[in-house]
């Protein structure tokens, strides 16, 4: 994950959320106060967001201090603390819902990720994102991904070609779309074709496209069109695909599977952040941020 931009993206996100100021913390609490702010799963699954936590107050505050207590990718249970923060209590509860809705959402991609892993094991098929990823976090999402032990597809418009119904529609076929974006693309460009029908199957391997996706295709579907396609092209499945069903097409002899579930509706993970204050410790009082 590339810090550099992480930390211009955590800027942008605390000046969304703090503005001018603080007038909660600010008003209630003095600048030297200190606390200790703690990471808590409420759940099981997989942590991500290492990262989030170091930059996210290393941005905020040099003064906050960052433990984390486990690693991305690590398996956690309900109860396990995540991290904690110590330093200035302003900072820690300035900081606290930014970095710990991007700990939420991240770790719910990379749980999610890791369920849909598991229904693939024994078959060839890899499970790999989409980009209905949100708007601003497309690195995060994707990072998440990778954590849970799945791939990403490609990053953007800017780095892999692919040729959807619309573009095919105004080139006038798949032949001639293929055609003309090899032309002007460089030879490390791979082009993908989306397919529906047995027909522009066949029309997609005349034109050599370099990958085939199988667009809203049943796993029937697949198995009785996949033994077409030549050694050298690689294959995907997407569409109406859910964890229900993922095993099926898994076994199809697919050999990627993108699901836009894993970033476009996923639930986020459920973490505590709790701020334990220097002169209320004693009394084991504790602020619950909002």
């Amino acid at each position: 994950m590339n810090r550099i931009k992480l930390r211009s993206m955590l800027e942008q996100f605390y000046l969304e959320d703090i503005g001018d100021k603080d007038v909660s913390s600010e008003t209630i609490f003095s600048k030297n106060q200190q606390g200790i702010l703690t990471f808590r799963a409420k759940q099981p699954g997989v942590f991500c967001g290492r990262d989030i936590i170091h930059e996210g107050y290393g941005v905020l505050d040099p003064a906050v201090s960052v433990q984390t207590h486990v690693e991305d990718g690590d398996t956690i249970y309900a109860g396990d603390i995540l991290a904690t923060a110590s330093g200035p209590v302003q900072s820690l509860l300035k900081g606290e819902r930014v970095v710990l809705n991007l700990l939420q959402r991240m770790s719910g991609i990379a749980t999610m990720t890791c369920e849909a892993v598991d229904k693939t094991k024994n078959t060839a098929a890899r499970v790999c994102d989409t980009r209905k990823t949100m708007p601003g976090l497309r690195m995060l999402d994707k990072y998440s991904v990778r954590t849970g032990g799945g791939y990403n597809h490609r990053n953007g418009l800017y780095d892999g070609v692919m040729l959807k119904d619309n573009h095919i529609s105004f080139a006038g076929s798949i032949k001639g779309a293929v055609e003309k974006v090899r032309k002007e693309i460089g030879h490390t460009v791979k082009i993908e074709v989306e397919i529906e029908t047995k027909e522009q199957l066949l029309e997609a391997i005349e034109a050599k496209a370099d990958i085939i996706m199988f667009d809203n295709c049943t796993p029937g579907q697949i198995k009785s069109w996949i033994g077409l396609v030549p050694n050298g092209v690689e294959t995907e499945a997407s569409g109406n695909i859910t964890l229900d069903n993922l095993r099926e097409y898994a076994e199809t002899g697919i050999h990627y599977i993108s699901l836009g579930c894993l970033t476009h509706s996923v639930k986020a993970f459920d973490i505590s952040a709790r701020v334990q204050i220097e002169e209320l410790a004693a009394r084991g009082e504790a602020y619950h941020g909002a």
